[in-house]
């Protein structure tokens, strides 16, 4: 078995080589007697099966096994000479030939290795930002929000019209070319005018009306409705307003901060200095979202130059390009796939910010290692958990889907990044 390698750079490897037929041979005996011995057929003894046999019987699969042992062997023998540790390989090795011809195989493939990543200087290109305050007017706004949202709804004690934001009390029929249709009727219903609840057009035109009066609302059903039959169709509902309500705010005292904080020691000022770090705390993300982390990873990708592995590249690309295609109409898609050319320009395209995302995440994780940062699975199932039951869907549907899907280690890696970074900028002491 003829094999030479060369270093293409500091992370990647070509290997070339050549299989030879009497290899392959060699290794389909051996497979043919090791499966001989665990064998069953009739006229033979079970373990007793002869090679000859076992090749009439499964030629194909014996040649396809052979091959790929003597792949491996060669790769391994590439590795060897390269005076590479296994553990510094990443990822599958990328195939440029595998020719078979005139009794032998002729194979070239690159082996990408792990980076080595010296995060010397790293602190150079952390920006400097000043941390957001809370004024004295945000905090009071916030606590009147907070005070509106805990009032009640109370029927109104003077005759007026509704308002936006009201909510009314309504008997409602809805018909389509003057027939009643299914699910179109209600009495006693409580809308909440601005919700959005019903389709477009509706609660604007409850707006104005008065106690007990009857009126008719025209309103045409989205072309996206969910039954078909009101799809894209003009309706008339027959109105009639039973009462208005309006949501009157909680009194600010010291115990709506109790009941809020949870804590029977808390005051309306406990519950401010809450507010106030709460809306700190929202400026932070917004600043750290739109600005520092950009910045941050623009800047340590600048910073520091080393060869990225190839097949990590060659991924990225493959992802990005699948992400585009999911928003490519049928028409563009078809476009690339009779034009292969076309893929390849893409790919030349994408390339640049493939290689800048994965030099960020080799960056990202060399200081996270070298900073003591990580995060365990636990804490990203709670993660998961949690932005599911603030969405309304089932946590644990979610994390199955995550787990088949593979897509929990990208979730770590993000929120070590995130971590990472807010150690960086020293959120933690500001």
């Amino acid at each position: 078995m003829k094999v030479e390698v060369k270093k293409i750079d500091d992370a990647n490897v070509s290997v070339n080589g050549e299989i030879e037929q009497s290899v392959i041979d060699t290794n389909v005996d051996r497979l043919a007697r090791e499966a001989g011995k665990q064998m069953k057929v009739d006229g033979f003894r079970k373990g007793k099966v002869p090679p000859a046999v076992v090749k009439k019987l499964h030629g194909d699969k014996l040649q396809q096994d052979a091959e790929a042992d003597a792949l491996k062997a060669l790769i391994d023998l590439g590795i060897s000479q390269a005076g590479i540790d296994k553990a510094d390989i990443i990822g599958e090795p990328n195939f440029k030939k595998y020719d078979k011809k005139d009794g032998k195989i002729d194979v070239e493939l690159e082996v990408s290795l792990r980076p080595a990543v010296n995060t010397e200087g790293y602190e150079k290109a952390v920006p400097s930002y000043e941390k957001p305050e809370a004024t004295e007017e945000e905090v009071e706004a916030k606590l009147e929000e907070i005070a509106q949202q805990q009032g009640t709804l109370e029927k109104i004690k003077r005759k007026r019209m509704v308002r936006d934001g009201d909510t009314v009390i309504i008997d409602f029929e809805g018909f389509l070319d003057g027939e009643p249709f299914e699910g179109g009727k209600a009495e006693k219903f409580a809308l909440k005018i601005g919700s959005g609840q019903f389709i477009p057009g509706f609660e604007d035109q409850i707006i104005g009306m008065k106690y007990d009066e009857e009126k008719e609302i025209k309103v045409t059903f989205p072309e996206e409705y969910q039954s078909k039959e009101l799809a894209g169709k003009e309706a008339t509902f027959k109105v009639k307003l039973h009462e208005i309500q309006e949501q009157v705010p909680a009194e600010i005292n010291d115990e709506l901060a109790q009941k809020l904080l949870n804590d029977e020691k808390a005051t309306v000022e406990t519950l401010k200095e809450r507010l106030k770090d709460q809306i700190v705390n929202e400026k932070l993300s917004k600043l750290y979202q739109e600005e520092l982390k950009p910045k941050l990873v623009e800047a340590l990708v600048e910073a520091f130059d080393f060869a990225l592995p190839n097949n990590i590249v060659e991924q990225e690309i493959d992802q990005k390009i699948n992400a585009k295609a999911r928003e490519m109409s049928e028409e563009e898609l078809k476009t690339y796939q009779e034009n292969p050319e076309k893929v390849e320009e893409l790919r030349e395209e994408l390339r640049g910010e493939a290689e800048k995302s994965v030099k960020a995440t080799f960056i990202v994780d060399a200081l996270a290692k070298e900073l003591g940062v990580n995060v365990d699975d636990q804490e990203v199932s709670q993660a998961i958990y949690y932005e599911a039951m603030i969405s309304g869907q089932d946590p644990q549907a979610i994390i199955k889907y995550y787990q088949e899907n593979n897509l929990l280690p990208a979730v770590k890696m993000g929120m070590i990044e995130d971590k990472l970074f807010g150690k960086l900028l020293g959120f933690d002491e500001k």
